[in-house]
């Protein structure tokens, strides 16, 4: 097409600085390369080791505690048995100990089993110079809170949630990058058409004006047909370098949004008129509700008020803990005797919590706890339906959008011939000064109308992308096509 063809004839630009986008070079450039594209990958890693990190919680645990050398030197009171008081004492001794620790987190219960093994050593100067060692051979136990609340299994529903939320707001960011780009490259697409018709037309003003000279000095136009087309040279020269302005601003826009040097000239290829696509809305909405991120951070936000609600619940009652091991002691002057013969070691422990007065402050914080729950229900499901609007509204512009651009193309056909046409009658004096700015303004308005068909098309597609993270095109989710290692 013509407009094409004036499209790739750029302003003036600095050899060696230029580079050529199409549409999706710049979308791909920008999920490289923009501030923007950086803070979604981010944001995206925080998530991903977040959960990474749950799963680690998930498996068994190895812990060496060491105290390598712990050294006394002091005076303390100390009880005479002998003579039925306590006395200052001066004392010297030498400690240490190492434990190493197996923990495995118990889901389904919400308890710890833990299994250990101890060894410590003492040594004591002065009048009475002795050794000890103490060891715990082997000891396994169990230890969970009795109340009820199990946070392993609330961990369970929510940190895979909370996960899948995270992807598919990176690749949500990814499409709004891609909406944003968009915006940049036919807000430039824009300004370099309105810079070269603003030049096209200075060179007809200029030509026309010069014509109604030699036409005025036969009598053939008026004195104030001639004064127009003066005016109306004098004022494309003026648009001409407004629009040269608006041209630097949008190129510079689009180098900074895409990280590149503010110096260099960016050339555009217009993206031809697109293959008809038909979406149906059931089948978008459908997509929407599985994928879109709002939706799936409305579900956590109700997990965790949920949550909330059955921890402060259980803990209006009373707090209750229980800890037991079974395992094996002893101690002995030396390394060896250490560890023969140990002794059976039994420990249970239960501890109760029971608030007596407080006050009403744990049946507050449940009833708070109540209230933010229904608060977040609520949300969710305005949120939904905000969602379900959004998708049905742009899928519906969508469709008119290919219409549209089917029809601004063959307005701009229409009007561009028009225009030579009228043109030509013009300069052998068979048409008048009012048909000829009738038909300029008309090609230019269907160049305008062109260029902002094919942006509200590709800005809605890509909305429609990034509302359901549906790729309708190759019919092809963008959540489980998600390689974030080889997809970046």
């Amino acid at each position: 097409m013509q407009l094409i063809a004036i499209l790739l004839c750029f302003a003036p630009f600095v050899a060696g600085q230029t580079i050529e986008l199409s549409l999706e070079k710049t979308i791909q450039l920008a999920a490289d390369s923009s501030l923007e594209a950086f803070r979604s990958k981010n944001l995206y890693l925080s998530g991903y080791w977040e959960y990474r990190n749950y799963k680690a919680e998930r498996l068994p645990s190895l812990t060496l505690n060491l105290t390598p050398a712990q050294y006394y030197r002091d005076i303390t009171r100390r009880y005479d048995s002998e003579a039925d008081l306590d006395v200052y004492r001066k004392q010297q001794s030498f400690y240490a100990s190492g434990n190493l620790n197996v923990t495995q987190n118990f889901d389904l219960l919400g308890g710890s089993f833990y299994l250990d093994t101890d060894l410590g050593y003492m040594r004591s100067f002065g009048e009475n110079d002795y050794n000890q060692f103490t060891t715990v051979p082997i000891r396994i136990g169990y230890s969970q809170d009795l109340i009820g609340y199990n946070a392993f299994r609330w961990a369970r529903k929510i940190e895979p949630l909370k996960y899948e939320k995270v992807k598919k707001e990176f690749l949500y960011n990814m499409e709004s990058i891609s909406e944003q780009a968009t915006t940049y490259f036919f807000a430039l697409a824009m300004a370099q058409v309105e810079y070269d018709m603003a030049k096209e037309n200075v060179a007809n003003t200029d030509t026309l004006y010069r014509t109604g000279q030699e036409r005025h000095k036969i009598a053939a136009i008026s004195q104030e047909d001639l004064l127009t087309l003066k005016l109306d040279a004098i004022n494309a020269r003026n648009t001409l370098q407004n629009a040269e302005i608006s041209l630097q601003r949008a190129m510079f826009s689009l180098a900074s949004y895409l990280n590149f040097d503010k110096n260099r000239t960016i050339r555009l290829r217009l993206p031809s008129r697109p293959r008809k696509l038909e979406i149906p809305v059931s089948e978008a909405l459908r997509m929407a509700r599985e994928n879109n991120p709002e939706l799936l951070a409305s579900k956590q936000s109700i997990l965790e008020a949920e949550q909330e609600v059955d921890r402060t619940k259980k803990e209006s009652l009373f707090n209750a803990s229980v800890n037991a091991s079974i395992g094996f002691n002893q101690v002995a002057s030396s390394f060896k005797e250490a560890y023969r013969d140990p002794l059976q070691q039994d420990v249970v422990s239960v501890s109760v919590s029971i608030p007596l007065i407080d006050w009403g402050v744990r049946k507050g914080k449940h009833n708070i706890a109540k209230s933010n729950l229904r608060i977040a229900q609520t949300t969710a499901e305005q949120t939904a339906i905000s969602v379900e609007e959004e998708v049905i509204m742009t899928v519906g512009d969508f469709h008119i959008q290919q219409h549209l651009i089917q029809s601004a193309e063959e307005a701009l056909d229409i009007a561009l011939m028009a225009y030579q046409k009228t043109k030509q009658r013009f300069l052998i004096g068979k048409a008048d000064l009012n048909s000829m700015t009738l038909s300029l303004n008309r090609q230019q308005e269907a160049q305008r109308n062109y260029i902002n068909a094919l942006q509200n098309y590709w800005l809605s597609y890509y909305k429609i992308r990034k509302l359901t993270l549906h790729d309708f095109e190759v019919g092809i989710s963008l959540s489980n096509e998600f390689d974030y290692e080889h997809g970046l």
